[in-house]
């Protein structure tokens, strides 16, 4: 992106539609290692994830660039059990196969330790804003920053927390969809700074950090 452009433009290639509660925290990130130009960022939408989930990564990136041209790709991936290093090298052979080694495309690899569901954990506001319970008077107990990336099932711990605060009861819980509360939790917090103690977003943070100084997008 040349310094007159007035937009960035992202996209973020992921495991599924859930994964852009993402979002908010990328544009975070963003604004706050200096781009100033307008943010445009587009969730690679290829397909129901039945299908999206048996194409190869490499498929994937090839598909969202050509459906969603870019200044910047975001690649997410959980790393569940496996290392952060190992996530990252896959999506850079997959980036590699799809682009070619001489890929000129600025790439960041989005890797939480268990799932992004973790780094919403800390927000007690946005979590009962969510719910659609502001004022309620249910503990939710959340667990501390230094728990979260220990957390086996941080999906889970974040659902059940919404249910419970939400205070409804019989058929209004069971018609209460979690998955789609939990949208309104990142889209409503504006500070992610605590996130900053967790390893792998303070790793995020610095490769969007550098790519950003590279790139020449914290200049005026």
């Amino acid at each position: 992106m040349s310094h007159n452009v007035e937009q960035l433009r992202y996209t973020l290639v992921s495991e599924g539609s859930s994964d852009k509660i993402l979002m908010p925290i990328l544009n975070w990130l963003l604004r706050e290692n200096g781009v100033t130009e307008a943010i445009q960022g587009e969730w690679a939408d290829l397909g129901e994830a039945s299908i999206a989930e048996q194409i190869s990564l490499t498929v994937k990136v090839r598909e969202a660039l050509r459906l969603y041209p870019c200044d910047l790709l975001f690649i997410h991936r959980d790393a569940d059990r496996a290392t952060r290093e190992n996530r990252v090298a896959e999506i850079e052979r997959a980036m590699v196969t799809a682009m070619g080694s001489d890929a000129r495309l600025p790439v960041v690899c989005v890797v939480p330790v268990r799932m992004q569901e973790a780094w919403l954990l800390f927000d007690e506001a946005a979590i009962r804003y969510a719910a659609g319970n502001r004022n309620g008077r249910i503990p939710l107990n959340l667990p501390s920053l230094i728990q979260l990336e220990s957390l086996p099932d941080p999906k889970t711990e974040l659902y059940r927390r919404l249910k419970l605060v939400s205070d409804l009861r019989g058929r209004r819980l069971k018609r209460f969809r979690a998955n789609q509360r939990v949208h309104r939790i990142s889209w409503s917090i504006d500070d992610f700074s605590p996130l900053r103690n967790l390893s792998a977003f303070a790793a995020l943070e610095q490769d969007i950090q550098r790519i950003v100084g590279e790139q020449g997008w914290d200049r005026e």
